[in-house]
């Protein structure tokens, strides 16, 4: 299987881009990567890796998009940039997935404009991780749709649930709406609509409200991309805020250098779950293809996961079942 790597993507890139692709191939033996980006570029980076050469290629892409660059004029005027490049390599056969962690806004333009939507999806969708008690669990839309239609909520709740129980292992994801309250009359006149429409579905639960996410009282959270946003920004933000709160109180009380070391390394395994790195990056959900993204400050290992992660969607066949289900 191989898989395209956007090397030009990211706050650091080609080194992290291209580690992370070594990294990848060490742990995955049938994997071979294509490297996107400035050839020269990529080429002196993996001068200071040993591996094997068989297993990556380059596929020279030398225009770069920035990561603050308006998305739809990036992906019209730079097409010979390295998301474009990568993408049209995937839709061509030449990959199986296109993966990076560069400009998001473009990434998904190019991916909805090069690969287009699957057959009976009106709009893809931003899938993202959200920490809670019992694991990741999927929240969605995270900014791809700020305002969405109620139908479209239904379709995400179907993708959703698919990429839930192939990718994240859950057997049976249940699906729940966030609103205001719990009850079916709470919230907008949208949500009130959306609402009645997700009755349809057998694993629907209801309304959650804020309090539930970290519950998990469901395993699939529905909002639209504002609040999707807002809520994964919020709670990228939390495992800083609480060292920072730590800190002060323990300077405050005096605690001695020992006992500091322990809290800290207490809070840092507790928090585990929060490392954007253990998830690498997450799938635009509704492409035909398998194009996923990651943070920008993503680390070599973080690369490496996305990479894994690109190629388990890949052999789980989650766009043929996510089709399958639309048409059901």
């Amino acid at each position: 299987m191989v898989i395209a790597v956007d090397a030009a993507g990211g706050d650091f890139y080609p080194k992290n881009p291209v580690q992370g692709a070594v990294e990848a191939i060490a742990d995955k033996e049938e994997l071979m990567i294509l490297l996107v980006g400035p050839e020269a570029l990529i080429t002196r980076e993996l001068q200071n890796y040993t591996y094997d050469s068989e297993r990556i290629r380059i596929l020279d892409a030398p225009e770069i998009i920035d990561m603050d660059e308006s998305p739809s004029t990036a992906v019209r005027n730079k097409r010979h940039s390295s998301i474009v490049v990568g993408l049209n390599a995937h839709k061509q056969g030449d990959c199986a997935a296109f993966v990076s962690a560069g400009n998001t806004g473009a990434l998904l333009a190019a991916s909805i404009f090069i690969l287009g939507k699957l057959d009976g999806v009106n709009r893809p969708t931003i899938a993202t991780y959200f920490p809670t008690i019992k694991g990741m669990r999927l929240l969605l839309d995270a900014g791809a749709n700020l305002e969405l239609k109620p139908e479209t909520y239904l379709q995400f709740a179907q993708m959703g649930t698919i990429y839930s129980r192939d990718i994240l292992g859950i057997k049976d994801p249940t699906v729940g709406l966030i609103n205001v309250g719990e009850e079916p009359e709470k919230g907008t006149e949208l949500l009130k609509e959306v609402y009645q429409n997700l009755k349809e579905l057998p694993n629907f639960k209801g309304n959650v409200e804020g309090r539930d996410i970290f519950e998990a009282s469901t395993d699939i959270f529905l909002c639209d991309g504002l609040v999707g946003n807002i809520l994964l920004k919020f709670g990228e933000s939390i495992p800083a805020a609480i060292q920072k709160i730590l800190g002060r109180t323990m300077k405050e009380m005096k605690v001695d250098t020992e006992t500091k070391d322990m809290v800290i390394k207490i809070l840092h395994r507790s928090l585990h779950s929060f490392n954007y790195e253990h998830v690498g990056g997450v799938p635009f959900l509704g492409v035909n293809g398998v194009s996923m993204v990651g943070h920008g400050g993503s680390t070599p290992a973080a690369v490496k996961n996305m990479i894994l992660n690109a190629a388990h969607c890949v052999e789980a066949g989650v766009n043929d079942k996510i089709v399958a289900s639309l048409h059901n």
